[in-house]
């Protein structure tokens, strides 16, 4: 009876595991090329930066002098 609760125990831990590495990691890409660095994410944008310098003016983005 203890080994069974110690693999319940354990695939308990494992599902814990699982949940929390799905929450870690670099799991965002860039909607446009697919890259994975140097991702704008604020606002949810999700554009690789050069993407994003490309598409900007399109989406209602303004450049200051």
């Amino acid at each position: 009876m203890t080994d069974s609760g110690t693999r319940n125990e354990a695939s308990e831990s494992n599902a814990d595991t699982d949940a929390k590495s799905e929450r870690t990691g670099n799991q965002r890409v860039c909607r446009d090329t697919g890259r994975e660095q140097g991702l704008i994410g604020k606002y949810d944008i999700w554009l690789c930066r050069q993407s994003f310098r490309e598409l900007a003016r399109d989406m209602g983005f303004q450049k200051y002098d």
